[in-house]
């Protein structure tokens, strides 16, 4: 007897990578758009209350904390950045340090000198907005597996979407050989010695391990044909040109058009939906000589749109307050007065909505389960 199409629902499974990095990037145009800390901590939140909820015991899933150390030195070199050069912008001194005198070419400039509050609030605001955005990136890398990413992309953008699986998965295949390098450490219990020789026993490993990594990918990639040239011939490559540079066209006259209020009106959305069609129809037609079969067919069912409904969720919560009369509440101002921040109800309720996948999806398979790395 067959289970309820409900019940079915909530069986463990991968959620599709695509419905994942839709939601991430929800998430990331929301925090494009405000330096609000409060909205800003509560994006974060929801990511990594996402992750714990629905990470699996693969090795890029306990990357998400390599993510969240970068984001917080993103955070720490912003302000002392703003520090270190101009940190005098503002009347609320909090210290004054000896400023350091430099010749008149560098008019403009200065280093060290007096502190204000103002000053490091604006650095704080952009690097919490920046390490949002890294955060949120390194959620959607804990949450989808790259492969099977890769193995979802058009025909036309196989290639094109190795190497971006390539560069996204360094930063997690780094993480798991520096934890297998330090589980090999910690068992063989070497004596006490110095931390430099200490870190250098650690990062030789690791780089090694990577160049290892990078030869074997190599050689895997040459085995498989990756680069060959394909059987289309000079008509259907010139046309494919041609629909993407139409697309190229229109993306820059859209782009002029939705940014500069005195655009013509074709110069916007009509020229967006051109653009997107001359994509659409140059990949479709590119990958019409690619063959490519896939062993697991990747699904695409009730909970990848969730999944995607709730990232976009975020982004259009921020969006409808950037054009309404809440606009400011999204960049609180400094000068030339200190507004406490507060949030926006849209925003807050988009961010909540971005939380839900958390709870409305199934939970992953594990590999101890019999589930793919």
């Amino acid at each position: 007897m067959s289970r309820p199409s409900w019940h079915r629902y909530w069986l463990p499974r991968q959620v599709h990578p695509g419905a994942w990095w839709s939601w991430a990037l929800g998430l990331c145009l929301a925090a494009s758009w405000t330096t609000n800390p409060l909205l800003l901590g509560l994006l974060v939140a929801v990511a990594a209350l996402v992750v714990v909820a629905r990470r699996d015991d693969s090795p890029w899933a306990r990357s998400f904390g390599l993510y969240a150390g970068l984001g917080m030195a993103v955070v720490v070199l912003r302000v002392g950045y703003r520090v270190l050069l101009g940190g005098g912008d503002g009347q609320t001194v909090l210290v004054r340090l000896p400023e350091i005198p430099l010749p008149e070419i560098t008019a403009g400039i200065r280093l060290l000198g007096p502190v204000t509050l103002e000053a490091v609030l604006a650095g704080l605001y952009d690097g919490l907005r920046l390490a949002t955005i890294i955060v949120v990136i390194g959620a959607a890398n804990a949450l989808a597996n790259p492969r099977r990413l890769l193995a979802g992309l058009p025909s036309a953008l196989y290639e094109i979407g190795t190497v971006l699986v390539i560069v996204v998965t360094v930063f997690p295949q780094l993480g798991a050989s520096l934890q297998r390098v330090r589980r090999a450490q910690r068992l063989r219990a070497p004596a006490r010695r110095g931390r430099l020789r200490l870190i250098r026993g650690i990062i030789v490993p690791v780089l090694t391990d990577a160049l290892d990594s990078a030869i074997a990918m190599a050689a895997s990639m040459d085995a498989r044909g990756f680069g060959r040239t394909g059987t289309a011939s000079p008509t259907h490559r010139r046309l494919v040109t041609g629909l993407m540079l139409v697309a190229l066209v229109a993306f820059g006259a859209a782009s002029y058009g939705l940014l500069t209020p005195q655009a013509p009106v074709l110069l916007r959305w009509p020229a967006l939906l051109v653009a997107l069609a001359s994509t659409v129809t140059a990949l479709w037609w590119s990958g019409r000589d690619v063959r490519r079969s896939r062993y697991r067919p990747l699904p695409w069912r009730a909970a990848e749109v969730v999944v995607v409904v709730c990232g976009a969720a975020a982004a259009a919560g921020v969006l409808l307050v950037a054009g309404g009369e809440q606009a400011g509440l999204l960049n609180p101002q400094l000068l030339p007065v200190i507004e406490w921040p507060q949030l926006p109800v849209l925003a807050l309720a988009g961010a909540l909505l971005a939380l839900a996948p958390a709870a409305l999806t199934p939970r992953p398979r594990l590999a101890s389960e019999g589930g793919v790395r």
